[in-house]
């Protein structure tokens, strides 16, 4: 909505400079405009309007270069607005708004390279030799995993060293809150070394369009959130984002399972349905409870994790679970698809987010 308002601004702004054009050649076709305008400067007239009209031209193509348009010609524009202040003055609102949009395109183009360079530090440069996982492989996990991995069809798969995937979603600001925001997202991990980065458009309101970015990358984490690529409204980090980040990450290898043999986990079986696994990576460690069907579907898990609060961070019970009859198989491994994310909190439970993931690439 807003990016359609913004393209309607810009595009009659550059149509009404073309007047100052044909005042200069026509005096009398627009006896309204007190003003006479020299033919050289008529000439500039037209060629703000030109400069405006492509680069509404290169927006509705979705280039990024049409700033590189709309900023000179909103110089140029400005200039010739002080020389005929009189009948051109309104325009200045005009350029104050297309100097906004600029602006904005800049704090997007900066939250995107921030979000290339996050990336391109996760994803290693070459992929390792192809490795089957098999039995032998899994054989000191305890039976309730091994029968997880088994069903979810790690065994016999290529150890998965790279992951792309698309979700879509709901989710909730506050407890009281009973507005849910949808999203759309795009997450990359690596399982060695351990590690994701989410990229998060999120429709907060149709005039404030808000984007986010979680990353676990050297075991730190870092949430980012701004309205319009450009305010933030969040950005959390230090040692209780860390332990949050890692838990994050420790019940998403659910989608890619052949995760679950890297060094820095330690396995423990609970009971026939529910294993433990502890990990320690960067001078942190945090444990998570995965529980399993009969079947050996993956189903719900449950950590202490550190909740956010005005006074302070405290540790409160968090979970993950599956929606049942939502298991598909992307390129041979088996998962649930639908979640719902909950904070266990002493005043209620806090349902706060539910995703689907849509789409899976590996290596």
């Amino acid at each position: 909505m807003i990016r359609i308002v913004f393209l309607l601004i810009l595009l009659v702004h550059g149509l009404i400079h073309f007047m100052g054009y044909v005042k200069s050649v026509k005096p009398e076709s627009l006896s309204e405009l007190s003003l006479s305008v020299h033919k050289s400067v008529g000439l500039l007239w037209l060629l703000a309007g030109l400069m405006f009209t492509a680069a509404v031209v290169l927006l509705l193509l979705r280039k990024e270069a049409w700033w590189m348009l709309a900023a000179p010609a909103l110089v140029l524009s400005q200039v010739l607005i002080f020389m005929a202040w009189r009948d051109a003055k309104f325009g200045t609102i005009a350029n104050v708004i297309v100097l906004i949009g600029i602006a904005l395109a800049f704090a997007s183009r900066h939250f995107d390279a921030m979000v290339k360079n996050d990336i391109a530090a996760l994803l290693p440069v070459t992929l390792p030799e192809k490795q089957i996982v098999t039995e032998e492989m899994i054989a000191p996990l305890p039976p309730v995993v091994q029968r997880w991995l088994r069903h979810a069809g790690a065994v016999g798969h290529e150890l998965i060293h790279t992951i792309y995937l698309k979700q879509t979603g709901v989710l909730r600001t506050d407890p009281a809150s009973k507005k849910w925001i949808p999203f759309t997202a795009e997450q990359y991990f690596t399982p060695n070394p351990p590690g994701f980065v989410w990229v998060a458009d999120v429709q907060m309101s149709p005039l404030l369009p808000t984007r986010g970015r979680d990353k676990y990358l050297n075991g730190h984490g870092h949430m980012l959130i701004k309205v319009l690529s450009a305010i933030p409204v969040a950005d959390s980090k230090g040692p209780t984002m860390d332990q949050g980040t890692m838990l994050r990450y420790l019940g998403e290898i659910a989608w890619f399972p052949t995760a679950a043999l890297s060094d820095y986990l330690q396995w423990e079986e609970v009971d026939s349905l529910t294993a433990r696994a502890t990990m320690t990576y960067g001078g942190v460690t945090a444990s998570m409870d995965y529980h399993f069907n009969e079947a050996g579907d993956m189903m719900s898990l449950e950590a202490m994790r550190y909740y956010d609060r005005k006074e302070g961070a405290t540790l409160e019970r968090w979970g993950i679970e599956a929606e049942p009859g939502t298991v598909k198989e992307f390129d041979g491994i088996r998962f649930a698809t639908k979640y719902k994310v909950i904070w266990k909190l002493e005043e209620g439970d806090y349902d706060w987010l539910r995703l689907e993931i849509v789409e899976v690439r590996y290596n």
